[in-house]
């Protein structure tokens, strides 16, 4: 870290600034309270360098975080690319098309190696603009990422079916099943944030009480239903009357045909025979299938619940503005008063969480805020005003009004 990093308040900061000092961005009478949080901050993120977006911070937002037209084109064609190269693996499984399929397959397989190698460098050379990826260890924090891991394997499997398992520009066989595992582990790569499965386990953890009460009973349901169908029909094969493929001859086929039934699959491999059997089965589909069906429902709600919450708090957000310009307009009302002689004591710092907390000189009330906190000879309180990570931005301290110390 050079020495112009050494006193970043948005890096290394972790408590109140001393009363003299001046830290950049206390307001002027003329100046908005509500402080402008520059990009990083908006979208959740501390960099290292102080001096705007240099291009290793523009290529992590873009290959980590993207949005906008340009990185939807990216990331899309890199999607297609991968889904093109799974069309061509499934066409080598074809007789007619497995000679141009393989051809094909082997220099797509090719560029893919190539191209994602040098997206891995890219990411791992962009993570560097985060503070908490900077450095030897840093990188290999990053390393460590879930997506990361899988993007090291595919990469590194790869390079070695191609160079173990070709032969000139044809595949070997093993080479061929190898690839087309490596082919769906590259789909993971579309969703490296992990939104889709951090979406279904919020709305499976919301609803876990429902699911599991019914995934219980329907449980019950199945092992005593098939028990009883299995007593029905191991009768009728002991007689002779149900011999052959379809026969309840064990309990695992009980079972086996229990599970196809419920999931409304009904291979039609097992079936019942006897007239008890049937009747057992008849009751077992009405109350079992009902009870199976309603794990799909339970989810289907909670993910239009968890899209509408969303949507909501979106609308949320862009409330949060309008609400600061009003705070803006009132503190140039009252400094725009000649006779309004108040000093501004506003101060800004960033506490690590589990540290804002303490009494007597410090924030009071942790991560409520609370006052505490001798600024200026006025008593001021804290209040969170943006969360980054593991830390928070408060605002401090209070203003002097007319020389008595008035708290505001």
């Amino acid at each position: 870290m050079d020495a112009d990093d050494a006193d970043d308040p948005v890096d290394n900061v972790i408590g109140p600034p001393l009363e003299e000092t001046t830290p950049r961005g206390v307001p002027d009478p003329y100046y908005p309270i509500y402080l402008p949080i520059d990009q990083a901050f908006k979208t959740k993120y501390v960099f290292h360098h102080k001096k705007g977006k240099t291009c290793q911070e523009r290529t992590y937002v873009f290959l980590e975080h993207p949005g906008g037209w340009l990185c939807f084109i990216y990331h899309f064609s890199v999607f297609m690319l991968v889904l093109v190269c799974l069309i061509f693996s499934v066409l080598s499984t074809i007789d007619t098309y497995a000679n141009f399929a393989n051809e094909t397959l082997f220099w797509m397989e090719i560029c893919l190696v190539l191209f994602f190698g040098a997206e891995y460098l890219v990411r791992l050379w962009s993570a560097g603009c985060r503070s908490k990826y900077m450095g030897f260890w840093g990188r290999l924090r990053f390393i460590r990422k879930p997506i990361c891991i899988i993007d090291l394997i595919v990469v590194v499997a790869s390079i070695v079916v191609l160079t173990l398992g070709s032969n000139g520009q044809v595949f070997a066989t093993s080479a061929i099943r190898g690839i087309r595992f490596l082919q769906i582990l590259r789909m993971l790569h579309v969703d490296r944030q992990g939104g889709t499965w951090r979406l279904l386990g919020s709305v499976v953890f919301i609803h876990r009480q429902e699911l599991i009460t019914t995934l219980y009973i329907g449980f019950l349901g199945l092992i005593f239903s098939s028990y009883f169908v299995y007593l029905a029909e191991k009768d009728a094969v002991e007689e002779g009357e149900g011999k052959g493929s379809g026969s309840f001859s064990s309990y695992a086929d009980a079972l086996w045909w229990g599970v196809i039934t419920v999931t409304t699959i009904g291979y039609g491999d097992t079936v019942p025979r006897t007239w008890m059997g049937k009747i057992v089965a008849s009751c077992f589909s009405v109350f079992a299938i009902s009870f199976f069906a309603l794990p799909a429902g339970i989810l289907g709600s909670g993910f239009a619940l968890k899209v509408q919450q969303k949507q909501r708090q979106k609308h949320f957000n862009r409330q949060i503005p309008a609400a600061a310009m009003l705070i803006q307009c009132l503190w140039r009302c009252y400094a725009a008063d000649k006779s309004f002689n108040s000093t501004a004591t506003w101060q800004v710092y960033l506490g690590e969480n589990g540290r804002e907390g303490g009494s007597g000189g410090g924030i009071g009330g942790g991560a409520n805020g609370g006052g505490g906190a001798q600024m200026g000879g006025a008593t001021g309180g804290g209040m969170p005003i943006s969360k980054v990570g593991g830390v928070t931005l408060w605002l401090i301290g209070a203003f002097h009004v007319n020389g008595a110390g008035k708290e505001k």
